[in-house]
């Protein structure tokens, strides 16, 4: 186990798993180009790879994690239940499906991708999930992209709480509405495009930051993500990015640093609505 494995704190789910608070996103990497990232990210120490079925890449991550060596349980893997795949037994086989591309026995967090509103199938799929955990198929549940509403409804229909909403959160989109209902409700809220496809890695507040710590402006943004409490998720190809987003430990924020970035919040989204979004 490298030093930096060891420093990558674990963060505590509803229903008795552990997830590690930095892990390394496939998002938008070409399944012919994700083996190498992955096992560049194994080897460099995280301990946490969020792949999806909808990014096409499952079989490549699986394939990764068997040429690091690593034993299945030193790596949580998490992947997600697409649109298409939404109702009680589609979400069933799909999840199935996901395990064979992985060829794991079980998934460590398995998500709802999007609630799909207007499908209005999204607490069935709950259900589904809710017994792939009783199966031991699925260690923890959550959802992706679940707005208050719709957190609320799973919860009511139910009585089970999402472990994980994970959504999009990034300086300038720091849904702090949302996160004090996850607060309030026990859910852990895990950041997608942390760094917000790049954008905020050119604010002069940002970069300010980084100069007077010696750090770059992804470290700091990222150093923000973990100081604030969320579960991160950078991506990158490239071997010296890979490494720079996992060397964030040996730092901290001050809190007038922290002040800094949280007034960066505009409420610009730049991804879908998830109140309409069905399908790119």
């Amino acid at each position: 186990m490298s030093p930096t494995t060891k420093s990558i704190p674990l963060v505590e789910l509803r229903d008795d798993g552990r997830i590690p608070q930095l892990g390394f996103g496939v998002f938008q990497v070409p399944p012919e180009s994700t083996v190498e990232p992955v096992f560049t990210a194994l080897e460099a120490g995280y301990r946490h790879v969020d792949t999806a079925a909808a990014y096409g890449n499952e079989a490549e991550v699986g394939q990764a994690l068997r040429a690091s060596g690593l034993d299945r349980g030193e790596v949580f893997i998490t992947t997600k239940c697409f649109n298409d795949d939404q109702g009680y037994e589609e979400a069933r086989h799909a999840c199935k499906a996901s395990l064979e591309r992985l060829e794991t026995d079980y998934l460590d967090l398995y998500l709802i991708h999007w609630p799909v509103p207007a499908h209005d199938r999204y607490v069935d799929t709950w259900r589904a999930l809710i017994e792939l955990q009783r199966e031991g198929l699925v260690r923890s549940i959550g959802v992706s992209n679940f707005q208050e509403a719709h957190l609320q409804r799973l919860i009511e229909e139910t009585s089970v709480t999402p472990s994980v909403n994970q959504v999009e959160l990034h300086p300038r989109f720091q849904q702090r509405g949302l996160r004090r209902v996850h607060e309030q409700l026990g859910i852990v809220t895990e950041a997608w495009s942390p760094l917000g496809h790049g954008l905020e890695l050119e604010d002069p507040v940002v970069k300010g930051i980084g100069e007077r710590h010696r750090r770059t402006a992804a470290q700091v943004i990222i150093r923000w993500h973990l100081q604030t409490g969320n579960v991160v998720i950078p991506k990158s190809v490239t071997p010296e990015r890979i490494q720079e987003n996992i060397d964030v430990f040996g730092f901290q924020l001050e809190p007038s640093d922290m002040a800094a970035i949280d007034e960066l919040d505009a409420g610009e989204r730049i991804g879908p609505d998830p109140d309409t979004f069905v399908r790119p």
